[in-house]
């Protein structure tokens, strides 16, 4: 008796047994383990024109031209061209009236002998959504999570299946395709950071939307836009950089914040900080519910930080050591984070690591280990209204000496501020101000944010502007 049929044979072959589909698959670095599904399920005649494997860099170069590295976007998008240029040549007189063609390409760092490398991945499909349509891209990156080479061989390959079923089959419904791509394989053993969907396929799909969705899938722990509000790769964005990141909701982003982020940003510096590329972070936890309601909220808000001209990370990380340890994942050379006294007065709060065998020791020390300092903003306190600062906040009694430990070695940075310019005010005020007509929001906001919000009607914010 026969046990259930592996689901992604099962795609593999739906795809052999599809009359109408036929293409090429490429792969370099960690082997042909996506063509090899295709043929381990029979019936690979009816969709595999060829395959080919180039693991020699000359050769690689001689066949898809000089890349400056053979794992990346370059050289995954230059096997698209050649390999789907070639097929179209040859294949187009005979079968081009009743095929959608397409040609499949990946290239991957998987775990080695010698260590030392990041485990990653390019994949991509370029194919026909209709006979004799012009083609249309899915593009993706990914991270490979398994701890030994041949299981990150084996998610490669599951993963391209998955990726071709559901650029070839999904493509009229872009969330429920990336749904599809890591069926039987899990966010436990590959990260997808970064995807991009394009061409007549695709002409109602947005990128941002889609790399929200890897968000709201936990897909990836964070997803990241540059500073025009697109989407880009994290691990490219901070790599060997000086990375300063500002949490909070950032409905709208305020003067406030960015001056916070601003005075950070000069005492990094000042530490001996090179480069510095500055992030706003938002927690996409609030990407839960009416996902159509919440991607146009966050949408909102990373317009607004790209006005801005900051990056925006949307993250599901929670506490302040996790973030750390993304970071240092993505090879940042050193970390800021930027926060308000009543932030750090709520991280010496002990409830917070109950689920943490060495409690706020082991947090701190996890936080800490990265080269992280923290520049904190003062506050006025609510009761009495005085400046509170990193140097005369109060924490609990036994928490006093471990506070003046991270103040001593430098690990808590005070932010300068004079007593009559601090202030204190949320995004929550400046749409309340917003809602109610009071004019003085702009007062609150950056010229840049108070035009996009105005311009576009953000939080109701409406206004007559001028003919052009």
């Amino acid at each position: 008796m026969h046990g259930p049929i592996d689901p992604t044979a099962e795609r593999a072959l739906a795809l052999n047994l599809d009359p109408e589909v036929y293409g090429t698959f490429a792969e370099i670095g960690a082997g042909q383990e996506v063509a090899r599904w295709f043929f381990s399920v029979g019936a690979a005649a009816g969709t595999v024109a060829k395959t080919m494997s180039a693991y020699d860099m000359a050769f690689s170069d001689a066949i898809y031209g000089k890349a400056p590295r053979y794992v990346s976007r370059e050289r995954v998008e230059e096997m698209l061209a050649h390999e789907f240029s070639l097929l179209r040549e040859r294949l187009d007189a005979a079968r081009g009236d009743t095929t959608r063609f397409f040609a499949f390409a990946d290239t991957a760092a998987a775990r080695s002998f010698s260590g030392g490398t990041d485990c990653h991945a390019w994949a991509g499909i370029r194919f026909q959504h209709a006979v004799r349509a012009e083609p249309s891209d899915l593009l993706i990156h990914v991270r490979l999570l398994d701890a030994t080479n041949p299981l990150q061989q084996e998610a490669v390959g599951r993963l391209g299946v998955n990726l071709a079923h559901a650029a070839l089959k999904l493509w009229k419904q872009p969330t429920t395709m990336v749904d599809a791509l890591l069926d039987e394989i899990g966010p436990a053993r590959i990260e997808i950071d970064w995807i991009s969907a394009r061409g007549p396929a695709f002409t109602a799909s947005d990128d941002r939307v889609l790399t929200l969705h890897l968000a709201r899938r936990g897909y990836a722990p964070a997803v990241l836009f540059d500073t025009d509000g697109r989407p880009t790769l994290a691990a490219e964005a901070m790599r060997k950089k000086c990375v300063l990141v500002e949490r909070g909701r950032f409905a709208p982003v305020t003067r406030l914040n960015l001056e916070m982020l601003a005075r950070a940003a000069a005492a990094f510096q000042a530490d001996g900080a090179g480069e510095v590329r500055e992030l706003l972070e938002i927690s996409m936890r609030n990407l839960r519910g009416d996902a159509q309601v919440a991607d146009a909220d966050f949408l909102t808000r990373i317009d607004l930080i790209a006005a801005a001209g900051k990056h925006t990370l949307v993250s599901g990380i929670g506490p302040f050591y996790d973030l750390a340890e993304y970071l240092a994942a993505r090879h940042v050379s050193r970390t800021g984070l930027v926060l308000g006294v009543p932030l750090l007065r709520a991280i010496f709060d002990e409830r917070h690591y109950r689920s943490l065998p060495g409690g706020i020791l082991e947090a701190f020390g996890r936080l800490f280990t990265h080269a992280v300092r923290l520049y904190v903003h003062p506050t006025r306190d609510a009761i009495d209204g005085r400046m509170v600062t990193v140097d005369n906040l109060r924490v609990s009694t036994h928490l006093a000496p471990l506070l003046e430990y991270l103040r001593a070695n430098g690990m808590l940075h005070g932010l300068a501020c004079e007593e009559s310019d601090l202030r204190t005010y949320s995004s929550d005020e400046v749409r309340d101000r917003i809602c109610s007509g009071d004019p003085t929001w702009k007062d609150l906001v950056a010229p840049e944010v108070a035009a996009l919000i105005e311009g576009r009607g953000y939080f109701g914010g409406h206004c007559d502007l001028p003919s052009p």
